[in-house]
């Protein structure tokens, strides 16, 4: 497998920290989305904004032939949650697919990291994982770095390049 190249290190460390704030962010907005799923279904009520019953009311969902329709008359707060999660679930795949690639991570990897998205609470674990492992193969990878250096300049000089200066 092919390692990361030194000069992508500072690229690296500014995608995982990108990756870490989405991933918060995803996994927020999926408890909520679940947190939603559960009123909606559960409990049959949506969470309005604005409606006649208040700032903030709890109205009923009703079963219409097929389908769930509302009956609240505001702003719809669980079709937001529904909307904001789906497109920070993108923006969570393009930071997932930068620390992938630039990494140089096998494939499944990537579907782990995905999968952070969709399961709740597994994108608070893969924070987790992801940072500390990161963190530690850069500062692994930074340590040998420097000892080859201080190796190579503590190594005498053959004589053939002393009488060269």
């Amino acid at each position: 497998m092919p390692q990361p190249r030194i000069a992508t290190f500072p690229q690296i460390r500014r995608a995982v920290r990108f990756y870490q704030i989405t991933s918060v962010i995803t996994g927020v907005g999926l408890l909520l989305l679940c947190a939603e799923m559960v009123m909606k279904y559960g409990f049959h009520v949506e969470l309005f904004l604005n409606d006649p019953q208040g700032f903030l009311a709890w109205r009923e969902v009703v079963l219409q032939g097929d389908e769930w329709v509302s009956t609240g008359e505001g702003l719809n707060l669980s079709l937001g949650i529904l909307i904001a999660h789906g497109w920070f679930y993108v923006v969570y795949i393009l930071a997932c697919f930068r620390v992938w690639s630039l990494m140089r991570w096998p494939f499944w990897r990537l579907i782990m990291l995905f999968g952070g998205g969709v399961v709740p609470f597994l994108s608070f674990i893969m924070e987790f994982i992801v940072a500390r492992d990161v963190k530690a193969y850069l500062s692994g990878r930074e340590e040998r770095l420097a000892e080859k250096k201080a190796a190579a300049a503590a190594a005498p000089t053959p004589p053939t390049e002393e009488a060269a200066r």
